[in-house]
């Protein structure tokens, strides 16, 4: 019986990727000077390695000029798939070397405004000493735009509100967050330790727009404690509510975590609003096509630490009734 190849595949060009990459390093940067600084490499190296890859090719990759060197017709024909080609050898290695050792890869998180700054800067550093082959990339939205960017998996993981107590699927609660109204310094109302809901009615209030889903949260349980929540002015930018509140004297209603350094600081005020007390829940979402599986699971686990960690530290702490 006669034996067939176990593929069809003839590679013998395109067999040594170290030639193509300085290909691509070169038609990227004009010079054989600045991609041999750029590949760690010299220059005597890399024009052998080019001289080596146009007799294969059987054809001149690049055309020689005073100030460098520039791609030919037929450089510029393959220059396209060839970086297509390593894109694709590069994303081979990193889920290669996943599976056989620590974490590797790009983790994409998608955060609220009021979350960003607060778990960005507590996440990053713990990745770059414990997974050094992971790199995050963060990414801030509204509520709507974190549930297209999951929709469309932009991104990995999203950290979002979530109002009421059933989850989606793929969802994983990291908190149930109390509301504060947020007022400026020296505010009598905002200088004591809790606030009634029913009081909100008639503050000068600086809210998001309705799109976003704390709006339509505190509408809708307005609604439920037959009140209403009428702002002066809508902003969805958190930096202008805050300069607001201090410059006009306004009000808004944040989660503690959302003002804890300014509060901290003593240059904004806030009482937790009770009676009854307006929570949401602080979910964790999965897209369904995750990434670098490992490394998704990896800094899904540090987020749950750091906000284990928060709470410890009482920031999600509630005050007794």
């Amino acid at each position: 019986m006669q034996i067939g190849k176990a593929t069809g595949f003839e590679i013998d060009i395109v067999a040594d990727l170290h030639k193509w990459r300085a290909f691509v390093a070169i038609g990227e940067l004009g010079s054989l000077s600045r991609a041999a600084i750029f590949l760690d490499s010299n220059q005597s190296l890399l024009s052998r390695q080019l001289n080596a890859l146009e007799r294969e090719c059987g054809a001149r990759l690049f055309n020689r000029t005073g100030r460098g060197v520039e791609l030919s017709e037929t450089g510029q024909r393959l220059f396209a798939q060839v970086s297509a080609l390593l894109d694709a050898a590069q994303a081979l290695e990193l889920q290669i070397r996943a599976e056989v050792s620590d974490p590797m890869g790009r983790v994409t998180i998608g955060l609220l405004p009021s979350v960003s700054t607060l778990l960005g800067g507590r996440l990053y550093p713990i990745v770059r000493r414990l997974h050094p082959g992971v790199r995050l990339k963060i990414m801030e939205g509204a509520s709507g735009q974190l549930d297209e960017w999951l929709a469309d998996e932009v991104v990995d993981i999203a950290i979002r509100y979530r109002y009421g107590a059933s989850l989606l699927e793929q969802e994983q609660a990291l908190a149930v967050v109390d509301s504060y109204l947020v007022g400026a310094p020296g505010d009598p109302i905002t200088a004591q330790p809790r606030v009634r809901f029913d009081a909100l009615r008639d503050l000068p209030l600086v809210l998001p727009s309705e799109r976003n889903g704390l709006r339509n949260g505190l509408d809708a349980f307005a609604r439920q404690q037959r009140t209403t929540v009428v702002p002066v002015i809508e902003s969805d930018s958190l930096p202008l509510q805050k300069l607001l509140i201090v410059q006009e004297h306004l009000y808004t209603v944040l989660p503690i975590h959302a003002v804890w350094e300014e509060v901290r600081d003593g240059t904004l005020q806030a009482a937790h609003i009770c009676d009854p007390p307006f929570q949401r829940t602080l979910a964790m979402s999965f897209a369904r096509t995750k990434g670098p599986a490992r490394a998704v699971t990896a800094i899904a686990q540090h987020i749950c630490e750091i906000f284990d960690e928060l709470a410890a530290s009482g920031m999600w702490e509630r005050d007794s009734e």
